[in-house]
């Protein structure tokens, strides 16, 4: 099995759902007492989220570098980063790295495609929401397409992750507002386009099928690292 790479801390209460679920699958794939081997690069998310809301993305870039090849220098053997708006980086990172980098649009990508679905929301940060990196490689390399909530649910979704469950804050009052959200959108299906959004929406939460990022990207790369 490949050493896995993790790049956590973005924040640490969705990173270490992560750890749980590479080591749930390979013991699942695996059996007996095996687990996941992996290491962890974990930032300080503090100076990303200032950055982030600075519009400081080269700064953001030089960071995700840096931390990609320090887990490649302690022997990891793919690359995982743990959050879906810092894939904004992934350009910069996969052309300075020289080991596999698992996408988690990619991963996203096939899951939905493999349900049929052809129509979904996006939930996340706004930086997620109003990029285009999620709209095109759905559409361009699955032919999804991927609708938005309006700016004022949109500035509600971002201000419940960041002021919430980043902080490990689960609110019945958010869920609901997510839910409204969710089942207003007429989408096929959502995917919870941020890594701790699934610390609050859970499947049978809505009427429509979820995508829960965090576990779909896990889970891929402990296939990739198993060469499954």
């Amino acid at each position: 099995m490949k050493k896995i790479g993790l790049i956590g801390g973005m924040s640490w209460e969705s990173s270490h759902v992560y750890y749980k679920i590479v080591n749930e699958k390979v013991r699942e794939r695996l059996g007996g007492h095996h687990s996941c081997p992996c290491v962890m690069e974990s930032v300080d998310f503090a100076e990303i989220a200032e950055l982030q809301h600075n519009d400081e993305w080269k700064k953001l870039d030089a960071l995700m570098v840096d931390a990609a090849q320090n887990l490649e220098r302690a022997n990891a053997e793919v690359i995982v980063l743990c959050t879906n708006t810092m894939h904004l980086c992934s350009e910069e990172i996969i052309k300075n790295i020289n080991i596999p980098f698992i996408h988690i649009v990619t991963a996203i990508g096939n899951k939905i495609k493999a349900g049929g679905i052809d129509n979904v929301l996006l939930l996340g940060t706004k930086f997620t929401m109003e990029s285009d990196f999620y709209k095109e490689i759905l559409y361009n390399e699955f032919g999804i397409k991927t609708v938005i909530p309006n700016k004022e649910d949109r500035g509600e979704v971002h201000r419940i992750i960041y002021d919430e469950l980043v902080q490990g804050q689960i609110k019945d009052e958010s869920r609901a507002i997510y839910k409204e959200i969710i089942e207003k959108s007429g989408a096929k299906g959502v995917i919870l386009g941020c890594t701790e959004i699934p610390l609050l929406i859970k499947e049978g939460d809505v009427s429509i099928p979820i995508y829960d990022t965090t576990r779909i990207h896990a889970e891929s790369a402990v296939e990739f690292a198993l060469g499954l």
